[in-house]
């Protein structure tokens, strides 16, 4: 390539204004990593040519990577005002603010290349911008479809089949407090504060924080890991600061975490500072430091409760841990009761199937039924008629499908016999009949 630079620098000296030459010869530079010699041939293009596009992009380039990035963000601005639409000039722009730590002004830059062209993706700023270490912009850019529409649920204990214990737990911990809010007063104890339900997946926690929340007749926000996390650092913590604000002003509220352990996942575990920004900025909403959360009642759920920051079982966090536990006879009679509610059933002895379903979850009762319900449609598309359920069909269903709980406790096991000092998990030891 130096050969054919020194031709046309050897040509150039015949023609000295020729910008097209003179491009062409600062293209090369930049391409060899000469970026001195480049951001010389592209001033002499600026010098007959104050407009020229690339010679100005090109002296940004230049100067962006002889670390004059004071000087790349004077041009490319200038440049960005003229052309809104170059992917290119953006994501360079994006990295110059970067390196001046402007970084509110490189996340805004980067995300408006991305709308452009998501191809224009840039490995540096991803690993930067989107999970990097740098502290949270200032500027609010908080997504609003993260915030969940307040919900009134129309369900209460009555829909919830077993967890009598559970039941009694909340009742006393949450509704109580509401009902007679003096006495507790009396004893300078707030209303509110956090219940960690745990327990294999499918079990009801999710329903029954909704029926928790039917049963005062509050409000009910159920927040998902996506409504919180966001590619763009600083982002989450808005989110979740935006989503407690709601909750507060919509007081009594019940506010849900389903999947906790994805948002409070122990800090040693973690390599990057943006997860322990966001941890710590969830303990400091559950506090309540810089706002009252008197009157907000905050539920999660999590099936690997080991993974949870223990900072999130301090008191007047999630001190109250309860373990949601697979339903027993009875829970799963009343289950079973409740999902063939309003369907053609025949004759059903619900402590029979009962029996069949023995370590079945309410998500495991719900696809016997779904499973039973799909054998007689087979035979009402013959008839036309809807054929009934019966003790058989349902019996038959329970056979044909594997109780989805016994993984998980095949896993909790292990941590409740040798990760169990403070006796967190004596209780799925009980359940499983093991003296530690």
């Amino acid at each position: 390539m130096s050969d054919i630079i020194d031709n046309l620098k050897e040509a150039l000296n015949h023609s000295p204004n020729n910008i097209p030459l003179l491009l062409q010869i600062a293209r090369m530079q930049m391409q060899a990593g000469e970026y001195g010699e480049a951001e010389r041939y592209y001033k002499s293009v600026l010098e007959n040519d104050q407009e020229n596009f690339e010679g100005k992009l090109g002296l940004a380039k230049a100067s962006f990577f002889l670390d004059k990035h004071s000087v790349a963000i004077v041009i490319l601005e200038q440049l960005q005002d003229l052309n809104e639409d170059n992917t290119d000039l953006l994501v360079l722009l994006s990295k110059a603010y970067l390196k001046e730590g402007s970084i509110e002004k490189a996340i805004k830059v980067y995300q408006k290349a991305l709308q452009l062209d998501s191809k224009c993706a840039d490995d540096d700023l991803d690993t930067v911008l989107r999970h990097g270490v740098q502290d949270a912009p200032e500027e609010d850019f908080v997504d609003e479809d993260a915030i969940r529409i307040l919900e009134t649920p129309n369900i209460n204990f009555e829909d919830v089949g077993g967890m009598e214990g559970v039941k009694r737990e909340i009742e006393l911990k949450i509704i109580q407090p509401l009902k007679h809010p003096e006495l507790y007063e009396a004893y300078g104890k707030k209303i509110g504060g956090g219940i960690l339900l745990y327990g294999p997946p499918g079990c009801g926690k999710t329903y029954l924080a909704r029926a928790t929340a039917g049963q005062i007749n509050a409000k009910f926000i159920n927040v998902g890991i996506s409504d919180v996390l966001d590619m763009w650092i600083g982002n989450s913590e808005k989110n979740l600061k935006a989503i407690f604000e709601t909750a507060r002003r919509n007081k009594p509220c019940v506010l849900f975490f389903d999947e906790v352990d994805a948002l409070g996942a122990s800090r040693s575990d973690m390599r990057q500072s943006g997860g322990r920004h966001l941890i710590n900025h969830f303990l400091s909403e559950l506090d309540g430091l810089e706002s009252d959360n008197e009157g907000l009642l905050i539920l999660a759920a999590t099936n690997t409760p080991w993974h949870l920051d223990p900072a999130f079982r301090r008191p007047g966090r999630f001190d109250r841990i309860i373990f949601v536990q697979p339903p027993d006879q009875m829970g799963l009679e009343e289950i079973v009761k409740l999902k063939t509610k309003g369907k053609p059933i025949k004759d059903i002895d619900y402590k029979k199937v009962a029996k069949h379903c023995a370590e079945f979850s309410g998500a495991d009762v719900m696809a016997v039924v779904d499973i039973a319900i799909e054998e007689k449609l087979e035979q009402s598309f013959k008839t036309g008629i809807p054929e009934p359920l019966s003790t058989k069909d349902l019996v038959k269903a329970a056979k044909q499908h594997k109780a989805s709980t016994r993984e998980w406790f095949n896993s909790a096991r292990n941590y409740a016999l040798y990760a169990n000092d403070s006796g967190l998990y004596d209780d799925i030891l009980s359940y499983m009949n093991i003296k530690k």
